[in-house]
C-alpha cells in the first residue's frame, strides 16, 4: 500500500516510534492506524529486555498537588523525543498522581493498579518501552504534605500542565491563606529551580 508521510508522522507522533519502525508497523497493518500501535507493542515486548541497560538519561518531572499533600515523580527517557511523546506524558502525569497514594516508595508505586488499563504500574511501564521503543525508568518519587498550611509547584521548560524537564515543590506551614503567601512560594520555588541548593540550614 501506498504511504503518506502524514500517517508516518501521525503513528511516530502517537507511539514516539522510529520512522523505519511506524512505516513497516503501517505497511502490516494496512495503514489502520490503532492496528499499527498494537503491532508495535508487541513487536516491541520481546526486546524490552534488551533495552534495559540502555542509558536513560532524558525524561519528564511530574506534579501533582490535591489538598495539603504533594507530590512529585521523575520518569527518565532515552532520548527528549520520547518526553514530547503524548503516551509518555499521560503516564508520568498519571504516575505523579499515584505517588499521592504510594508517596516515597517506588516499589509501592510499581505495585499499583495503572488506571483503566488493567495492568500494574511496573506492567504499564514495560507495555510503554515495548510500544515507543525505549528504554525507560522511573528515577524517584517524592511526596510533601503540610498539616496547617499550602503546597507549591513550580516547573521549569514546561511541556504540558504540571510537566517539564525540571520541577520543584515547596510545602509552606502557614495559618495565613492569602496570595502574598502564594507569591512567596512561588520565588521560593524558582529561586530553588535556579540554584539546586543541596542543603538547608535553619536559623534561629
Amino acid at each position: 500500500m501506498a504511504l503518506s508521510a502524514s500517517m508516518v508522522k501521525e503513528l511516530r507522533e502517537k507511539s514516539g516510534a522510529g520512522m523505519m519502525d511506524c512505516k513497516k508497523a503501517l505497511i502490516e497493518t494496512d495503514g489502520i492506524l490503532e492496528d499499527a500501535v498494537d503491532w508495535l507493542r508487541k513487536q516491541g515486548l520481546s526486546a524490552v529486555a534488551k533495552k534495559s541497560n540502555r542509558v536513560a538519561a532524558e525524561g519528564l518531572i511530574g506534579i501533582t498537588i490535591k489538598d495539603n499533600s504533594g507530590a512529585m515523580i521523575e520518569i527518565n527517557s532515552e532520548t527528549d523525543f520520547v518526553a514530547r511523546n503524548e503516551l509518555f506524558q499521560n503516564f508520568v502525569k498519571t504516575c505523579s498522581e499515584l505517588v499521592l497514594s504510594s508517596k516515597n516508595d517506588i516499589d509501592a508505586l510499581q505495585n499499583l493498579p495503572f488506571p483503566n488499563a488493567n495492568r500494574s504500574v511496573n506492567e504499564e511501564l514495560i507495555n510503554n518501552i515495548a510500544t515507543i521503543g525505549e528504554n525507560m525508568k522511573i528515577r524517584r518519587a517524592e511526596y510533601l504534605e503540610v498539616s496547617k498550611g499550602i503546597l507549591i509547584s513550580y516547573v521549569h521548560n514546561s511541556v504540558a500542565e504540571g510537566l517539564g524537564r525540571l520541577g520543584v515543590l515547596v510545602a509552606l506551614e502557614t495559618g495565613v491563606q492569602n496570595n502574598n503567601i502564594q507569591e512567596i512560594g512561588k520565588h521560593i520555588a524558582m529561586h530553588i529551580a535556579a540554584t539546586s541548593p543541596t542543603c538547608l540550614t535553619i536559623v534561629d
